[in-house]
């Protein structure tokens, strides 16, 4: 569905991406887990052309993204991400409906689709689709920007960190939601996070990315239990160490830090 093909990005003499090979099956996702500079997100830009590739080429259903106009094909993508980017004078309703209107759809078919959205997202379409952004919460304006990806009926589907600024409990909950999302629609989609359990909550397969480059790919068992490296290892350990602090803190009688 997805196949990266040496993908490159270059900033002048810094190689943010790297010949970057990969493929994403129909209804798979794949996240791509590593620190800030990784290359991750602008990897994920460069499949919907938010950013151009130097070298390589994305391919979409076996067809070249470049061969398509950046506008034709973002509307043929869902693209959510951490800053959210809701429209803040247009009510929830006018937000999730922006690309369907864009793409031509009946008025009718637009409000049918926004509510459908809005109820698949666990939000009240009678309660929210007036209200504007700022009479939301963090939580609420996260799933009408999932919504909203999702309104023009996607089969792929981009996430950078889209749940990243939540606090734990709204960020399990949407976690969850998600996931429950993915498996109703067959979406394939590619998520970009840099904490370990989410990638091994979420993905199918994990990728691995390192200054630009790829370490290592595969299921959070293939991770686990034959990581590529020393970084790949540290990454999957890092959640077993927290554990066992938290551990240590409540056996000694204390509070975790």
């Amino acid at each position: 569905m997805i196949e990266l093909q040496a993908l490159t990005r270059r900033y002048g003499p810094i190689v943010a991406v790297h010949e970057l090979s990969l493929a994403v099956a129909e209804g798979e996702l794949l996240v791509l887990l590593g620190g800030s500079g990784s290359g991750k997100t602008t990897t994920l830009k460069m499949v919907n052309r938010l950013v151009e590739p130097t070298g390589g080429r994305v391919l979409i259903d076996g067809q070249d993204a470049a061969t398509l106009p950046p506008h034709e094909l973002r509307r043929r993508i869902g693209y959510a991400f951490q800053r959210i980017g809701l429209f803040p004078h247009m009510t929830v309703a006018e937000n999730v409906g922006i690309t369907p209107r864009l793409l031509g759809w009946e008025p009718a078919r637009i409000a049918r689709r926004v509510d459908d959205l809005l109820a698949l997202v666990e939000l009240d379409p009678a309660a929210v689709r007036h209200r504007m952004p700022s009479q939301l919460s963090g939580g609420q304006q996260q799933r009408v920007g999932v919504a909203r990806a999702l309104a023009a009926e996607p089969r792929v589907m981009l996430l950078d960190e889209p749940f990243g600024a939540l606090d734990p409990l709204t960020r399990d909950r949407l976690q969850e939601s998600f996931l429950r999302i993915r498996q109703a629609l067959k979406l394939t989609a590619i998520f970009v996070t840099h904490d370990i359990v989410e990638a091994m909550r979420l993905g199918d397969r994990i990728a691995v990315m390192q200054h630009g480059r790829l370490i290592q790919i595969g299921t959070a068992h293939a991770l686990m239990t034959r990581p590529a490296d020393d970084y790949v290892r540290q990454l999957i350990e890092t959640p077993k160490r927290q554990a066992a602090l938290v551990a240590d803190a409540l056996r000694d009688g204390g509070e975790p830090a």
